[in-house]
């Protein structure tokens, strides 16, 4: 399945997209895309739903991040071999965690406001895990069972809060807007093999990123497990991956993100973004 969640921003109600790429009203079959609704049990039930019996809604809807009642967005650094290159830093012997607040999740194609004071904003194409039951200190062969799915996601970073303004990641990755996710969450279901999806990124119609989750460091089973270990995740929780190579800190010379530019992503099976960026104020 691919559910996503529709609406004007901090109102948006659950949906569907059914086979023929209509989107498909839930608001009144479940509150929304949160809680138990993400669990196994939650999903099956509405995988029973008759898509056609839900109502339509037009193709201009705009999608809200496609899960609800985050409480943690987790994200790993430096997890593709060739990007730690880019960035000159060594492998990591172990996930590198850091947290993005809360206030960063947007929608797929909702404008990003470069802060004010950014010299740096630079983009990074992941792939996003949604939990969708508890997880505490979970063992590896059981970790991809509390998965509900999978999404895109632009970890959009500043590169100078985040690397020369006293060395705290979650500071250059956490401005408003600087994690938008979706379109939709695809169900785990559908993605048999998440280590084996093609991704990509484009600035102004150029391809800065063309990759794969092949070449993670740590593969998803190891991340949830790991992250498990020190942060409870709960259902709709968010950890959203590493980025392959191709960013605009590693170009030569380094490129960073003006107003009026505009960034498409996808990750095979996933979907795709849009996003324009904007003076922030």
């Amino acid at each position: 399945m691919k559910l996503l969640r529709h609406g004007a921003p901090g109102a948006e109600r659950p949906g569907l997209l059914d086979a023929d790429g209509t989107i498909r009203d839930l608001s009144g079959t479940i509150p929304d895309l949160a809680g138990d609704v993400l669990s196994p049990g939650g999903l099956a039930r509405l995988r029973e739903l008759d898509p056609t019996s839900l109502p339509a809604l037009p193709a201009t809807t705009r999608l809200g991040p496609p899960v609800a009642g985050t409480r943690n967005f987790v994200a790993i650094g430096l997890n593709y071999a060739d990007h730690a290159a880019e960035s000159g830093a060594p492998v990591p012997k172990e996930p590198i965690i850091f947290l993005k607040s809360l206030n960063t999740l947007a929608g797929p194609d909702d404008e990003v406001a470069i802060p004010p004071d950014s010299r740096k904003t630079d983009w990074e194409i992941e792939l996003a895990v949604i939990i969708g039951t508890k997880a505490k200190n979970v063992p590896l062969e059981s970790a991809l069972d509390h998965v509900a799915g999978y999404a895109v996601c632009n970890d959009i970073s500043e590169r100078e809060w985040q690397m020369e303004r006293g060395g705290q990641w979650t500071k250059g990755k956490s401005a408003d807007g600087f994690g938008p996710l979706g379109p939709w969450l695809v169900t785990a279901d559908e993605i048999p093999d998440p280590q084996d999806l093609a991704m990509w990124l484009e600035v102004d119609g150029q391809r800065r990123q063309d990759g794969s989750t092949r070449t993670m460091i740590f593969d998803v089973r190891t991340i949830v497990s790991y992250v498990s270990r020190f942060i409870t995740l709960h259902p709709g929780d968010v950890i959203t991956t590493g980025t392959p190579p191709g960013v605009g800190m590693g170009m030569k010379p380094p490129t960073y993100l003006k107003p009026g530019q505009e960034i498409r992503l996808g990750i095979a099976g996933l979907g795709e973004q849009r996003q324009r960026m904007i003076a922030g104020g």
